[in-house]
């Protein structure tokens, strides 16, 4: 009961706390982090630095443009929802709808600090199949705001010896932002052998 009264207080007070704010026109900003040298670990979702070294850094607008340009493969690492421990083995679970920037893969949980051989495998072959092979193929990789999880792709992207990485920090909520579609997408799949 505390928590809602709590919850409601805080909504009451916000826009006369918003009044009362000091009129400098400084907003209060989370902290840049600086760039870490290696893969970033908990929290995924957090501030992010404002570069990735050896990648573009992309605003919306770059972004779009290079979008209805339809030369870059724009790579979306959202972690897909695991499946509730609590669900019953009975149950038939669905992933809940994942939307995106239209014509983007989705290669999700390989954003993570550390991946798993199969994970780490599944990440190289979504990048091979969606450029061809072509290690000069421009992409975009991105996740939502301040996720660490399109940082750490892009980096590892680099890694794999892509020569054009792009990072999109502001994500699907950047798109969105300026109004541009999305589309609801599915995770890559390898193509099964025949």
């Amino acid at each position: 009961m505390w928590g809602v009264a709590a919850m409601a207080l805080g909504i009451a007070a916000g826009p006369a706390a918003a009044q009362q704010a000091p009129q400098s026109g400084a907003a209060t900003v989370a902290p840049v982090p600086p760039e870490p040298s290696d893969y970033h670990f908990e929290p995924y979702r957090a501030p992010t630095p404002q570069t990735l070294l050896g990648a573009e850094v992309l605003s919306p607008a770059q972004a779009q443009a290079l979008w209805r340009g339809g030369q870059a493969v724009f790579v979306d690492v959202l972690p897909r929802p695991p499946r509730p421990a609590a669900l019953p083995a009975d149950t038939v679970w669905r992933d809940p709808p994942h939307a995106s920037i239209p014509g983007a893969l989705w290669l999700p949980n390989v954003g993570f600090g550390a991946l798993d051989a199969a994970t780490e495998r599944y990440f190289h072959d979504g990048l091979k199949a969606a450029t061809d092979g072509d290690l000069q193929r421009q992409i975009v990789v991105f996740c939502l705001k301040d996720c660490w999880m399109s940082w750490n792709a892009a980096k590892r992207a680099l890694a794999a010896g892509y020569r054009r990485v792009a990072w999109f920090p502001e994500g699907a909520d950047g798109w969105t932002a300026t109004g541009l579609p999305l589309e609801r997408l599915e995770p890559w799949q390898p193509a099964k052998a025949r």
